[in-house]
């Protein structure tokens, strides 16, 4: 990169060491959650949303369980305007939660967003102005003092026209490009909106520092916000708020370390929409609590619906690798995860385990709406045994023995690498079934007869190439006497016979479902499934299953068979 001299840490660090926040292992309890999709979030998409999305856009924020939602800029857009007094005169703002507003500080704009608010039960009235080195300097060519007089002016004005409307308020102060203004003239600038608003215990004030450009790395935030934290004026009656937006990609590590740092709200979006690399994401902040054993305080359980929602008035996708809520952010396709995953959830079955300590799933994917099967286990060339098996048997009931399953799953990767895709989990099945479950050809099992005495003496009826046939043997059981019986008609041979039967319910049926494998001479081993309502009948079909698979390599190599 040729051009690295022209840029510099645009940042500013405390001028003391700030800590603290470096001590804490994890966040304790949930902030406060503010919503900005319907103002910061909205004012990025191409086409923002109309009013009757907006509406259904707010629905499904108060159904997360957002208690503060802002809605808008009034003063600037008609459509936020008439969203805002539509809230307001239908009565669509539920008691508990409380809406918040933007203005610039300018009389004319902070008097119209008071006439929007008229009547509001509750509601936030956010005001800002840029404070930062390079906003003072190239766009707004004027003095700290200058800037200072901006922001108290503002104070002072809401505190006019809040006396003079309607509703309930609480004020919150930004000052926005916080992460580019000096700290102690940001601690200046804060301090003294502070003391025109004089808050009270029974009157708390908000003070929001953004990230409005992510400009450090985390740490530096989380400084710069345990040294604003310390030295502010009337901290025990100030809501000290987050806004980490995420141009450095770390807008996740931003807010948590803030929490860290003592902030204690935060204003974010679902799925980090917004400006340029967009707001911190509420989703993700709100699981990582979650997975730590601490209550988010907003609900995901739904979260595939909430995606729905979302992308439909947003016209934007949601990464398949964004965490929780992307396509394939639990799939497992190799072959090692799969087999960490099966066993770790066999174990939890078998232990009953209180706690969720599943390999490479850090939260139950099934807490926020999403599925094991099709979600989690993922089906193509790289896969394993384990996975493939997992599949089997938790969606069609087989159990495959191990060395089945290692058999069946190379049968399975080589069809997902012929033909270059996933494999569902139908389509597992079907080649399940077609390569091992009552293979018919050219042996066709009909049905035995036995008698016991020293040696079991067993007599199978079979079609042989659709001709019938009865076939006599002995052995030491009823399965090994016709295995005897069929190696003696067929001219064959085969070894160590592997036998497995368990009971198989599907809905309301519940049949019994067996496995054999046979190891031919040249040390190949052969396998076969077979299912019936009746064990020995399935144990049959099973053998015959694994017996046709021998004989069909034997034809493809050419080998002469007495059949």
């Amino acid at each position: 990169m040729k051009n690295v001299d022209k840029y510099a840490r645009g940042y500013f660090m405390p001028p003391e060491t700030s800590l603290k926040w470096a001590q804490k292992e994890y966040i304790t309890e949930a902030p406060t959650w503010c919503s900005v999709d319907l103002r910061d979030g909205n004012q990025a998409l191409v086409v923002p949303m109309n009013l009757e999305e907006k509406l259904e856009y707010f629905q499904l924020l108060v159904q997360i369980g957002f208690k503060e939602i802002e809605v808008g800029f009034p003063a600037a857009s008609e459509t936020e305007y008439t969203f805002l007094r539509t809230l307001i005169e239908e009565n669509l703002i539920p008691d508990d939660v409380t809406i918040q507003v933007l203005t610039q500080s300018r009389d004319h704009i902070i008097k119209k967003t008071f006439e929007s608010l008229q009547g509001a039960k509750n509601a936030v009235v956010h005001l800002y102005n840029s404070t930062s080195v390079a906003q003072r300097e190239q766009v707004f060519k004027k003095s700290k003092e200058e800037i200072v007089e901006i922001a108290v002016s503002g104070a002072k004005l809401l505190q006019k026209y809040a006396a003079e409307t309607e509703g309930n308020f609480k004020f919150q102060y930004s000052p926005e490009s916080f992460t580019g203004t000096e700290i102690n003239f940001a601690l200046e600038i804060c301090n003294r909106v502070l003391d025109v608003w004089q808050p009270t215990p029974d009157n708390k004030v908000i003070i929001n520092l953004p990230a409005t450009v992510e400009m450090s790395m985390p740490h530096v935030y989380a400084s710069q916000i345990e040294y604003m934290s310390n030295h502010m004026n009337y901290r025990e009656n100030v809501i000290l708020s987050l806004h980490p937006h995420n141009d450095r990609g770390s807008g996740v590590a931003d807010a948590e370390l803030g929490l860290l740092a003592g902030g204690e709200r935060i204003e974010g979006t679902l799925f980090g929409n917004g400006e340029r690399t967009g707001n911190v994401d509420i989703v993700t902040l709100a699981l990582n609590l979650y997975s730590h054993g601490v209550n988010p305080k907003l609900n995901f359980e739904n979260i595939l619906e909430i995606k729905e929602v979302y992308e439909r008035m947003t016209k934007m996708k949601v990464n398949e690798r964004q965490p929780y809520a992307g396509k394939l952010v639990f799939a497992a396709f190799s072959g090692s995860h799969q087999d960490a995953i099966a066993k770790g959830m066999k174990w939890r079955e078998e232990n009953e385990c209180d706690t969720w300590t599943v390999p490479y799933l850090h939260i139950d994917p099934m807490d926020i709406g999403r599925e094991y099967e099709g979600d989690v286990i993922r089906i193509n060339s790289q896969s394993g045994k384990g996975g493939i098996g997992y599949v089997l048997e938790q969606q069609y009931g087989f159990d495959l023995p191990p060395k089945m399953r290692e058999s069946f799953g190379y049968v399975v990767k080589n069809e997902s690498d012929h033909l270059q895709k996933e494999l569902l989990p139908n389509e597992i099945y079907s080649i399940f079934t077609k390569e091992y479950v009552n293979v018919s050809t050219p042996v066709d099992f009909i049905r035995y007869r036995y008698t016991q005495s020293d040696d079991f003496e067993t007599t199978v009826s079979v079609k042989i190439n659709d001709e019938k046939e009865e076939l006599t043997g002995e052995g030491n059981g009823r399965l090994d006497a016709i295995s005897n019986a069929l190696q003696k008609r067929l001219g064959i041979q085969y070894t160590d016979l592997v036998y497995k039967e368990h009971a198989q319910e599907i809905g309301s049926r519940s049949n019994a479902v067996s496995y054999v494998g046979i190891t031919a001479s040249d040390g190949s081993v052969y396998w076969g499934s077979g299912i019936d309502a009746d064990i020995m009948n399935s144990s049959v079909k099973a053998l015959c299953s694994a017996v046709n698979n021998l004989l069909k390599k034997l034809a493809v190599s050419k080998v002469s068979v007495d059949i």
